[in-house]
């Protein structure tokens, strides 16, 4: 259960990672993104933009303290918890042409983004249960490059069910003869 946590603890860090990194390299475009899924008032936006993404840099950080980790893997799953919250409340009003925003390929929302933040929710579950306890160099090693390899094929899939969105959008615009 230790490496789980650990596996899980890597690939919860370097989801949040890259999470950041694309909020952070084009934050005005993030902006949008909350501003899209209209549950704020406008002139709460931009602040609720730098909340999140101090709280996605909170967790990396928890996460990687590890006698704070279970703190970081809590506020990790309170996050993905809330981001699918807020596609839930979007796609029962109907509001499907909203980028999900969360720093990967660009996706509408979908019943299967709640599906993969539900199963994103998951990783968090050995470090809350163990946190990380003292393991060999060697499990830590083959922890840290278990939870990278689930990191790589978790990318290979969004890009897999970003591209599925596309092409659900091209069959239904308008003058679409195929």
């Amino acid at each position: 259960m230790s490496m789980a946590a650990a596996a899980g603890t890597t690939f919860l860090v370097l989801l949040f990672l890259r999470a950041v990194w694309h909020k952070l390299a084009d934050f005005d475009r993030f902006t949008g993104f909350v501003a899209d899924y209209s549950l704020l008032p406008a002139g709460w936006v931009y602040g609720a933009a730098k909340l999140l993404v101090g709280l996605e840099l909170a967790s990396i950080a928890l996460l990687l303290v590890p006698p704070l980790n279970r703190l970081g893997a809590l506020l990790a799953l309170a996050l993905l918890a809330g981001y699918g919250l807020a596609m839930g409340i979007n796609l029962w009003r109907g509001h499907t042409r909203i980028d999900c925003g969360c720093g990967g390929p660009a996706q509408h929302l979908s019943p299967a983004l709640l599906l993969r933040n539900a199963l994103l929710a998951l990783f968090a579950v050995p470090v809350l249960l163990v946190g990380i306890a003292p393991i060999t160099p060697f499990a830590a090693l083959a922890a840290i490059v278990g939870g990278t390899l689930l990191w790589l094929v978790y990318n290979v899939a969004e890009q897999l069910l970003a591209n599925a969105g596309h092409i659900q959008l091209a069959r239904q615009s308008p003058g679409n003869t195929h």
